[in-house]
């Protein structure tokens, strides 16, 4: 199978399999203000991770290209998307246009579209810095994704098996590229752990990338003769995960199952400083269209307000403040974990 079927095949089942919600973020709830003693019209989205500036927290995670034409039309699609609502957007894995230039139009076409607005490179952490330089040059990119996806590869029949040294070969990018170099996990999580790792190798921002939403290992073992079912259920909750990284005073990116602007208001309040949609966003895209999509993050801006003034939070630096209680699976694990949660519903 070719490389460009294979990110055909991603899209078609990422669109079968769907989103579990198995995200934890239905274990938090919010410790109701009766005087808020605010209004929408104060309300700002405005945040930033690490040296972006970005005038929503919401944005269009990594989804495709690579693919020929196909993917070329919903990368040009979604800058547009972006361009009209005034989000970032990633773009899936570069590593086809850099092994065969023919596919490099369906990664360049996003900054065709959408030229002034804050796009994200993206590269696997088997990439070299020559690599990392070339994917950033082909968008002008204003940060480059790194994504960590060892589930998928091992899951993947013709993945990678050999995984040393990704923590060598990211310093090397960190110290080399010129823009800001964003970590990602692709759905299993990352632990504080790991955190501290790529803190330690000069990383200043981190997307989660949790549990609960595509689901990468069901999305392979589909494409398998011998199944791997135990890797379908692998991975941390992406509310779970929020607050392990947090506990390192990182910039956090949420993504992993979001779907909805209350999944954005919760993983802010856990303290993430953005939150990515992917599988969600390319659903709504498929069924509605490109004005469809951008009513729904037009939406999803309007219901971000309502809940920041409910809580009396104008800025996203205060909704991460906002008293909140964590419950259930998320609060078992956080426990176990050694994380003290009544720090969350005694904040004020």
């Amino acid at each position: 199978m070719t490389r460009a079927q294979r990110k055909i095949d991603h899209v078609n089942y990422a669109l079968l399999t769907g989103q579990s919600r198995a995200h934890g973020l239905d274990d938090i709830s919010f410790v109701h203000q009766s005087l808020p003693n605010t209004a929408c019209a104060a309300i700002s989205l405005h945040t930033e991770i690490g040296e972006l500036s970005l005038s929503s927290p919401i944005f269009i995670n990594a989804m495709t290209g690579g693919g020929g034409e196909a993917t070329e039309r919903i990368n040009a699609a979604l800058a547009e998307v972006a361009k009209q609502t005034g989000i970032a957007i990633a773009v899936g894995s570069q590593m086809a246009a850099l092994k065969d230039e023919n596919e490099e139009r369906s990664y360049r076409i996003i900054r065709q579209v959408n030229p002034n607005g804050v796009v994200l490179a993206n590269l696997g952490s088997e990439a070299s810095v020559e690599q990392a330089h070339r994917a950033i040059e082909m968008l002008n990119a204003d940060a480059l994704q790194i994504h960590l996806n060892v589930i998928q590869e091992l899951t993947m029949p013709e993945g990678d098996r050999d995984f040393r040294n990704a923590l060598v070969r990211i310093e090397e990018i960190v110290k080399a590229v010129p823009v800001p170099v964003i970590v990602k996990e692709v759905g299993f999580g990352m632990s504080r752990e790991t955190v501290q790792q790529l803190c330690s190798v000069g990383v200043t921002i981190v997307d989660i990338g949790g549990f609960g939403g595509t689901n990468f290992a069901s999305i392979e073992n589909e494409r398998r003769a011998r199944m791997l079912t135990y890797f379908n259920s692998w991975g941390i909750p992406t509310a779970a995960s929020i607050v392990e990284g947090v506990e390192e005073g990182i910039s956090i990116i949420a993504s992993g199952g979001m779907q909805t602007a209350v999944d954005a208001i919760k993983a802010i309040a856990l303290g993430a400083n953005a939150v990515g949609y992917a599988g969600h966003f390319l659903k709504v895209f498929m069924e509605k269209g490109t004005e469809g999509l951008i009513e729904e993050i037009e939406c999803m801006h309007e219901d971000m307000r309502f809940m920041m003034t409910a809580l009396g939070a104008t800025t996203i630096a205060e909704l991460q403040r906002v008293p909140l209680v964590i419950k259930g699976d998320t609060h078992h694990w956080l426990t176990q974990r050694g994380i003290q949660t009544k720090q969350y519903s005694r904040r004020r």
